[in-house]
């Protein structure tokens, strides 16, 4: 599995990745990997402001409907659209062309209160 030390993540295998006062937001490796095939992606929070670990959307997979959480208290600026046409995106490149949101920032310091990527391998045993 893969976990690029330049993110911080959650406990609920949710990524971000901090581009000044803006991030993208998207799913671990591992948490593909766990839901299997993601066919299809829901976010109804474009442009509204979401807090910190509140739902943003929800992906479904196969078998499965999985909740997404916020790392921190944002206002969702951008839907990935291609993830609309082929959510399979996020099975094969979630730290990259499988991201799912782009947000503003409240206040880009909180990202320090989220897991480093050792100590999300840590908490998913890895």
């Amino acid at each position: 599995m893969n976990f690029p030390a330049d993110l911080r993540y959650t406990k609920d295998h949710e990524w971000i990745r901090v581009e000044g006062d803006e991030a993208v937001v998207g799913i671990t490796d591992f948490a593909q990997r766990e839901l299997g095939d993601i066919v299809f992606v829901d976010i109804n929070t474009l442009d509204q402001e979401v807090d910190a670990n509140e739902v943003f959307g929800t992906v479904e997979a196969v078998k499965t409907v999985s909740d997404l959480f916020m790392p921190a208290k944002s206002t969702v600026i951008a839907v990935n659209e291609a993830i609309d046409a082929s959510p399979e995106l996020i099975n094969t490149d979630p730290y990259g062309e499988g991201w799912i949101i782009r947000v503003k920032l409240d206040n880009p310091a909180d990202i320090e209160g989220l897991l480093t990527a050792d100590q999300y391998k840590a908490e998913i045993n890895a």
